[in-house]
């Protein structure tokens, strides 16, 4: 049974910046691989060191850079109050690939937007609530370790891959 490393913020932790978890569209889905054994949950922030509440944080460069960037040291993650945190957004990055290999997980479902676990897009770093394209930077990590990142509104996909009811259809000449 393969595994899958989640935002545990998708699991009802309450491990967001504000204290709160996020819902998941596929709950469904999430409470059958729950059931299975399957999700392997972390937030990287907090395993990282920050606490829950903690100042909303956000991905800021000159040519805006996304979690690439930041683990390339071409972009930084900021506080709303100011406070440059990329040390710990690294180390959550770091972290989550450890767990990721310790786990075997190939998979992982984040929660998009976020600094850290964003698959599609991330916030402009003006904190004006201004989404743009771009990852962040524990997906940046775990992409380039080899870990196909998902968002929580991909779930479904994911599900239909693990499956395989994502395969094409049987191309093979008949002999």
């Amino acid at each position: 049974m393969e595994l899958i490393l989640i935002s545990a913020c998708l699991l009802g932790r309450p491990v967001r910046y504000n204290g709160t978890s996020k819902t998941c569209d596929s709950p469904d889905i999430i409470g059958r691989w729950s059931r299975e054994g399957r999700l392997v949950p972390l937030c990287p922030e907090v395993a990282a060191g920050f606490s829950t509440p903690r100042p909303p944080a956000e991905i800021v460069s000159e040519l805006r850079g996304d979690g690439a960037a930041v683990l390339a040291g071409a972009a930084w993650v900021m506080d709303s109050a100011g406070v440059d945190v990329t040390d710990l957004f690294v180390k959550g990055a770091g972290q989550a690939v450890e767990m990721a290999q310790r786990f075997g997980c190939r998979h992982a479902v984040l929660t998009d937007g976020s600094p850290s676990c964003g698959s599609s897009f991330v916030y402009d770093g003006t904190f004006s609530g201004t989404a743009v394209p771009g990852i962040g930077a524990t997906t940046a990590a775990l992409q380039a370790a080899g870990v196909r990142v998902w968002s929580q509104t991909a779930v479904p996909e994911l599900d239909a891959l693990l499956s395989g009811r994502d395969q094409p259809p049987n191309t093979q000449p008949r002999i």
